[in-house]
């Protein structure tokens, strides 16, 4: 299975750093965060990962290289301008393939990946399946959540609703029909409810959205406390 990961966001809220560097290379802990996930999929034993990027992707490219470092191979989707989550994944669909893959976003945190066999395996025994997405508790900063878990697939409902991690695995075949160019994830998942295509799952270990200098800074301690 391969991974992507999406890298192509400014970063508003965390300039000034971003005024000079991709949100994924924001340091926590003197470390840049997409080199914690690429620390992670490779000890889970991923061996191809696509990264998008569009701000000063280069240095990106330039940072990571082909990925030999982490002993997988790194390819790159490049954008012109950022294309959002669903664009992104469009347009990468040629490095892809035509397997089920695992994303997970470029600005955010976690300890462990989560079970990735296990929805491997809801994904292989069910053919119609589009997604199998994680969501986490409601962070401050999103306390309505998202969506429900009814029956381990991914619903609407005003109760018990959580928050979609930023991490799924999901079929190519979500996205061949999107019109290419820019284009949000979220509308897409909206669309895909009522088909009762999109497997869900609760991640309960430590998740962090990074995308505020305070976030950030909370991350920092966490990490340097672990």
């Amino acid at each position: 299975m391969k991974a992507m990961i999406l890298a192509a966001g400014r970063g508003e809220r965390l300039r000034p750093l971003t005024d000079t560097l991709p949100k994924p290379m924001v340091k926590a802990a003197g470390k840049a965060l997409i080199e914690y996930h690429l620390d992670k999929l490779a000890q889970a034993g991923f061996q191809d990962v696509i990264i998008n990027h569009a701000w000063l992707g280069h240095k990106l490219v330039d940072s990571l290289g082909d990925g030999s470092r982490w002993g997988i191979t790194i390819k790159y989707s490049a954008e012109q301008t950022a294309l959002e989550t669903a664009g992104g994944i469009k347009q990468a669909l040629p490095l892809i393939g035509h397997e089920p893959f695992f994303v997970i976003n470029g600005d955010i945190y976690i300890d462990k990946l989560p079970d990735i066999t296990q929805a491997k395996d809801v994904m292989a025994s069910n053919s119609a399946l589009d997604a199998f997405l994680w969501l986490v508790d409601n962070p401050t900063h999103n306390p309505s959540g998202d969506f429900a878990i009814i029956d381990n697939m991914l619903a609407e409902s005003e109760q018990d609703k959580l928050t979609y991690s930023g991490m799924g695995i999901y079929h190519p075949k979500m996205f061949t029909e999107l019109t290419a160019g820019k284009s949000g994830l979220g509308p897409l998942l909206r669309q895909k409810l009522a088909s009762e295509t999109l497997a869900a799952s609760h991640f309960q270990s430590y998740w962090c959205d990074v995308g505020t200098i305070e976030r950030l800074t909370q991350l920092t301690h966490y990490i340097e406390n672990q």
